[in-house]
């Protein structure tokens, strides 16, 4: 889920194509849970291949990607690593909710409910070890970089980001910000009409920027003092305080100065972790310095034979959004070459 700070955040939404030329180091699993939930049947029931595997992810990632580098854009997936030990028992519970959701999917589709189907069914979508290497190597495919991350990946991209390897953060989450990442964008891997939950309504999403030291100055705040509304709000470190959202979080840092300060008031017996210990994960992540980060031709052959052969996608398609893989190499070249005439 990520922290909530969408009501105090300040969001810019840009069109893509703005985007063309920007490196752009994406939250892998974020995405991947994106894909598993929004690429389904209308029962809810995830592509499958003729072996009864899960391919929803590789669909969403294969053409997404290749969306985005024919802009221009190039991506870095960033993958997640162990998680700190605060975060397991978020975990956890992350299991069982997709567990009863199953249940809850299973039941619906018994009665008939095709509506409800599919609503539990996005929320039971689970990556496995097996999901998570196969779309590694579709990655290696088509010539993508990605990056395994010892710890926490959105930790690891704002770092790639912090050191000038890529430009922005690419996350649903607004994780990123506490991690330090001075620019985010959102909505990179769900653009277009999409359906509200439980009603028939669709909205147009487009991405959104958000930057870091502009937020930081409207709000006048501190990067550790927005870790700290965030974890007054709640982060999947700590559970947060209940009756607290990020406006009457906000209020409390700017009154109190610190969560030390915080600490010393009411409020210090109701946060379930220690609230300093959190604050250290965000503004001391474990990440790595040394990665690689190349992007290399499309081999039509290794893609062909994982996506067509292996899991049985259309032969057709996937060599269209080759054609476009090699032309977006060339738009990308170009808008190289158009950036550097201006400067």
């Amino acid at each position: 889920m990520g922290v909530q700070l969408g009501d105090i955040v300040l969001k810019t939404k840009i069109e893509l194509e703005q985007l063309g030329g920007k490196i752009v180091a994406i939250d892998a699993m974020n995405s991947l849970y994106q894909f598993l939930a929004i690429i389904r049947q209308r029962d809810g029931q995830p592509l499958k291949d003729s072996k009864g595997r899960v391919t929803s992810h590789l669909s969403g990632l294969f053409y997404r990607t290749t969306n985005l580098v024919e802009l221009g854009i190039r991506p870095i997936y960033v993958f997640d690593g162990e998680p700190p030990k605060l975060k397991r028992r978020t975990v956890k519970e992350r299991i069982e909710l997709r567990k009863e959701a199953a249940k809850e999917w299973t039941a619906a589709l018994e009665a008939g409910d095709v509506e409800g189907a599919r609503k539990y069914a996005q929320r039971a979508g689970r990556l496995t070890d097996e999901m998570i290497s196969g779309s590694k190597k579709l990655l290696d495919g088509m010539g993508a970089p990605w990056v395994q991350a010892p710890c926490e990946g959105e930790a690891q991209a704002a770092h790639i980001v912090q050191r000038g390897d890529a430009w922005a953060v690419g996350s649903q989450d607004f994780d990123s910000l506490l991690f330090g990442a001075p620019l985010l964008v959102r909505n990179l891997a769900i653009t277009g009409r999409r359906k509200l939950p439980g009603k028939d309504v669709y909205v147009e999403v487009s991405p959104e920027l958000v930057e870091l030291q502009t937020t930081l100055k409207e709000l006048g705040i501190t990067r550790e003092q927005l870790v700290d509304i965030g974890i007054l709000v709640g982060t999947d470190y700590n559970e947060g305080i209940k009756g607290i959202g990020p406006k009457k979080a906000l209020e409390l840092v700017k009154k109190h100065g610190s969560m030390e300060n915080i600490l010393r008031t009411e409020l210090a017996d109701k946060f379930e972790a220690d609230p300093l210990e959190v604050r250290e994960i965000f503004m001391k992540p474990t990440v790595i310095g040394r990665y690689k980060v190349k992007w290399s031709e499309p081999n039509q052959t290794n893609i062909k034979e994982f996506l067509c052969d292996e899991h049985d996608f259309s032969e057709s398609r996937v060599q269209g959004a080759i054609d476009r893989l090699l032309k977006g190499k060339g738009k990308r070249e170009q808008i190289k070459l158009e950036q550097w005439f201006k400067r």
